[in-house]
């Protein structure tokens, strides 16, 4: 069965940033110096000139510029990246553009001028307001740092901003979360992202793992964090993210949808289908910014995927038939929603009676269940995502 051209996304990786924080396995590296930020946009210019084709004729939906620390480029050199993208590939006349910004990089003209470059959307980092708590979690800013990134950003005319915040830290207690996340409704975001830290390999972290709450307490934080969050108008449609009306996050809702996005950026990865080849890839460029750089002067061309030409390294690799229905699964269940059950069969190439057998497992146990042509996992079906997620490992062996 033939794949459909899902919508298409762009990412854009940033990889420098302040100061590498301990708990982060992101590829981001801390800037010593100056960046150099006219090679690197040319850099990303070029990168997308090679991978216009992989566009296949669509326009641009979203664009997220992540990191690293977006926010440590200027707005001109913001802007320039804005318009190459548009004159290379072409926007959607709606499009969400989303930066992500660190509360140590406000300045009231900068952020006036990344609204006015384009970007319509910020995400800032702020993750605690405690500042006990953010010393210990490496940060570079403090509680009034974040409170001002906020000010900053409504006077530069934002009025689509979601706020990062972690819980489960070191030392953290249940009334500590829930002021931290009070403070967050207090300041009136359109979208939260509220997620549990977690110790990542190839971190400080992981070297040297902090003391985090007991797992009773990490439980109690999370369900007096969801309902604190309902009651103030913030709706969770997926595991971490909370949004009012009409505010989600578009571009993870792509992600989550199994759409397709091109990335570029050192490190950044993409996904592609293919429908002519009935093929779906994933597509990464070069890791080290160095590297990365050094391959846009040489422009020396390398044969990648379907004999797509790129010289920024990285790799490719083809999604398996056996692996699709796990790959989709694990995206579309993250949604308290779900996804049109429409979406497995364009977005994978697969017909759904491949998972039915054992989708009907699922509903028989009360985790997943199909409504108004959706599927979605129920209440308990998302506490327990990865038993629901065993069911489609290697589904068509």
């Amino acid at each position: 069965m033939s794949l459909q051209l899902p919508p298409l996304a762009l990412y854009i990786h940033v990889p420098w940033c302040i100061r590498k924080c301990p708990y982060c396995d992101f590829n981001s590296h801390q800037a010593n110096n100056d960046i150099p930020e006219a090679d690197y946009v040319k850099a990303l210019c070029f990168d997308l000139q090679q991978d216009q084709v992989l566009a296949q004729g669509r326009k641009i939906t979203s664009i997220f510029f992540g990191g690293g620390t977006p926010s440590m480029l200027s707005a001109a050199a913001i802007g320039q990246i804005l318009q190459d993208a548009e004159n290379i590939i072409g926007f959607e006349p709606d499009i969400e553009i989303t930066l992500e910004a660190n509360p140590g990089t406000f300045e009231q003209q900068k952020f006036s001028g990344f609204r006015a470059a384009g970007v319509n959307r910020l995400s800032i980092g702020i993750q605690s307001f405690n500042d006990q708590q953010l010393k210990l979690l490496g940060r570079v800013h403090g509680r009034d740092e974040a409170l001002r990134a906020v000010g900053v950003a409504r006077k530069a005319g934002f009025d689509n901003l979601n706020l990062d915040l972690m819980h489960g830290l070191p030392e953290q207690s249940i009334d500590d979360a829930k002021a931290d996340l009070q403070q967050a409704i207090d300041l009136e975001p359109e979208h939260l992202s509220w997620y549990q830290l977690t110790i990542e390999q190839n971190t400080a972290f992981y070297s040297a793992p902090p003391v985090l709450p007991e797992e009773e307490i990490l439980a109690d934080i999370q369900d007096a964090g969801v309902e604190l969050l309902a009651s103030a108008g913030y709706v969770q449609y997926e595991i971490s993210a909370y949004a009012r009306a009409k505010k989600c996050a578009r571009h993870n809702l792509n992600y989550w949808g199994f759409g397709d996005y091109l990335g570029i950026g050192a490190g950044a990865h993409g996904k592609i289908t293919f429908p002519a080849e009935n093929k779906i890839a994933r597509l990464w460029k070069t890791r080290l910014p160095k590297h990365y750089l050094d391959a846009a002067h040489s422009q020396k061309i390398s044969t990648n995927l379907n004999g797509h030409q790129n010289v920024f390294g990285g790799g490719s690799d083809l999604l398996t038939p056996e692996s699709l229905p796990l790959e989709f699964m694990m995206n579309a269940l993250r949604l308290n929603d779900g996804v049109p059950i429409d979406y497995f069969r364009q977005r994978t190439g697969q017909d759904w009676s491949l998972v039915e057998g054992n989708w009907i497992k699922l509903e028989a146990q009360g985790l997943v269940e199909k409504y108004n042509g959706y599927i979605r996992p129920t209440i308990l079906g998302r506490r327990f995502l990865n038993r629901v997620l065993q069911a489609f490992i290697h589904e068509t062996d």
